[in-house]
């Protein structure tokens, strides 16, 4: 189970790192124009724009640029301790389950979900894009399917370069 878990967050990394090569050459350009312009050259609206952050609060990190590194969350899903549900009862917690993964996902707090292809323990993933791991956990134990006990979750900090996409 451990090996099966390692290969798929190998894959993920692998796939995210690749991209990653590739973006960091652009943000750096964009960072050192954006610091080439000097307050006597900025246009006007740019004098008067504060910088990104500037008006956050001295304990809150800022968050990070397209290909600056940041922290999601994700969840493993796994079968659960109850999946003797019969087939209607089953195919209603699925269609639960799927309306709070697109709820999820317009509210912008997660970032890639699917399942997995074989038929084993792991069914699936979650990837959040929350500021802490109690609201990923929340997020999960909302979640009818692991309300009604067909899925159980596992959350794991995850490093990743933000804006990254599969191609």
């Amino acid at each position: 189970m451990n090996r099966i878990l390692y290969t798929c967050l190998l894959v993920l990394a692998c796939l995210f790192n690749a991209q990653a090569q590739t973006k960091p050459a652009k943000a750096k350009k964009a960072q050192a124009k954006q610091a080439a312009v000097k307050p006597s050259d900025a246009k006007p609206e740019q004098a008067a724009t504060p910088a990104k952050g500037a008006d956050a609060k001295p304990n809150e990190a800022k968050e990070p640029a397209d290909g600056e590194m940041k922290t999601y969350y994700m969840a493993i899903l796994k079968k659960g301790p109850n999946r003797s549900h019969d087939a209607l009862t089953a195919a209603r917690i699925q269609d639960e389950h799927m309306a709070h993964i697109n709820k999820m996902a317009a509210d912008g707090k997660l970032t890639m979900a699917g399942p997995f292809m074989d038929d084993g323990e792991m069914r699936g993933i979650f990837i959040f894009n929350v500021k802490t791991m109690e609201e990923a956990k929340a997020l999960t134990e909302a979640d009818p399917a692991v309300k009604a006990g067909r899925l159980v979750m596992e959350l794991h900090p995850w490093y990743s370069m933000k804006g990254a996409k599969l191609q």
